[in-house]
């Protein structure tokens, strides 16, 4: 198969899956465990591991916490920031982003701001997704501000600090869109932030390891990131808080899960040793190939938008065409729609008509920025390391 959906996920790499694999036989230990060696050898892997991901990024070890995705890191800061500030600094209870934003942000923000999802459909296998969900609403007390975008799915600097209150404790922007790969200037924008002493959080999970990420030159507060999205295992994401103060994380938050100390007390639970040794070789391949990745994946972009254009005239490329993800390019064809070329294809070729968590609905990132008429026409290809010649796939078009 032609693999080209690698922003919903990516091959493992091969050296990643062999650092894996003690871990899921001869070193079985209990990294919270003490004394003995499996524990011991568990609890160095782990904390080896924390510091490639911190290497990758330039933080400090300490400033990362593991979970199980960059969903649930979405998550961890949202809820957990806003139920602290609420409740217990009384500071405020307002939290911008943006329409665009990956769905876990996106239905955090809306369940905080009162909305309740409700499938009323009975008698479904578990795999079934509803096309249509029914919502009510629920004062839980929290102002969410959803702010519009450009034409090329970026969050402006005056729209942001237009939207700013006096209550506003959180900001969630997206660094490089899941959808269309723009990026946003997340130094501007959260320097904009600082300002105002407000926290920063950004989804980097689909920048993580394709551009440069230097917390030291960008004042984010908050990352969050997902290891198979840079040939790392499934199951396995990290956030990064920043520390103000010496190997200790002082932003004030909720835990994510209580019952242990794991994680500096944010989520207890025994730690994916195997997952977090593939992460942490994951983010050292990474770092070691980025130059050469970088060039490889724009090369090969380069040539797939030229091949794509000499085939179909009429395609209209989406997003930035300068500031925008390595490898993924998303396209609207007139007269295709994509459902059907996605099932024709399916044998042979993956590709997408969008988010992998917006399956079977049409996609709200081209609704923001104006294209809702041809949602039906959206495709995604995003591209790989591994991919050495697309012209198979420009042929199966």
């Amino acid at each position: 198969m032609i693999y080209l959906d690698n922003s919903a996920t990516t091959p493992i790499d091969p050296e990643v899956l062999d650092a894996m694999m003690p871990y899921l036989k001869e070193e079985f230990g209990n990294p919270s465990s003490r004394h003995y060696t499996l524990a011991k050898n568990a609890e160095k892997a782990v904390e080896e591991s924390r510091e490639r991901l911190a290497s990758l990024i330039n933080s400090k070890s300490s400033e990362i916490i593991f979970t199980s995705g960059a969903s649930e890191s979405n998550n961890f800061v949202i809820k957990g920031v806003a139920d602290y500030k609420k409740y217990y600094e009384h500071r405020g209870n307002h939290i911008i982003t943006s329409k665009v934003e990956h769905k876990s942000i996106l239905q955090t923000c809306k369940f905080l701001n009162g909305e309740v999802y409700l499938n009323k459909e009975k008698n479904k296998p578990k795999s079934y997704i509803p096309r249509k969900v029914k919502s009510i609403n629920v004062d839980r007390g929290y102002d969410v501000t959803f702010l519009d975008v450009n034409e090329y799915g970026q969050v402006e600097n005056n729209s942001l600090s237009e939207a700013i209150k006096d209550t506003t404790v959180l900001i969630s922007v997206i660094w490089g869109n899941n959808e269309i790969g723009s990026l946003n200037d997340i130094k501007s924008l959260s320097s904009l932030v600082k300002e105002r002493n407000i926290l920063f959080h950004s989804d980097a999970t689909q920048v993580l390891g394709k551009i440069n990420i230097d917390v030291k030159e960008v004042p984010v507060d908050f990352l969050s990131f997902s290891a198979h999205k840079i040939y790392g295992p499934k199951g396995i994401g990290a956030c990064y808080i920043r520390n103000k103060m010496k190997d200790v994380p002082n932003i004030d938050m909720t835990a994510l899960i209580h019952g242990g100390l794991q994680e500096c007390g944010y989520r207890a639970g025994t730690h994916a040793v195997h997952n977090i040794v593939g992460f942490g070789k994951a983010a050292e391949i990474a770092k070691r190939n980025m130059k050469e990745y970088i060039k490889k994946i724009t090369d090969l972009e380069l040539e797939t938008r030229k091949l794509i254009k000499s085939k179909f005239p009429n395609v209209d490329f989406l997003g930035d065409p300068e500031n925008h993800i390595p490898g993924i390019i998303p396209i609207i064809l007139p007269g295709v729609i994509n459902e059907l070329l996605i099932e024709k294809l399916s044998n042979d070729v993956a590709i997408s008509s969008g988010s992998a968590c917006s399956i079977g609905e049409p996609s709200y990132v081209i609704e923001a920025i104006g294209k809702k008429d041809f949602s039906n026409n959206f495709i995604r290809i995003s591209l790989n390391k591994f991919i050495d010649d697309i012209n198979k796939f420009i042929l199966s078009l």
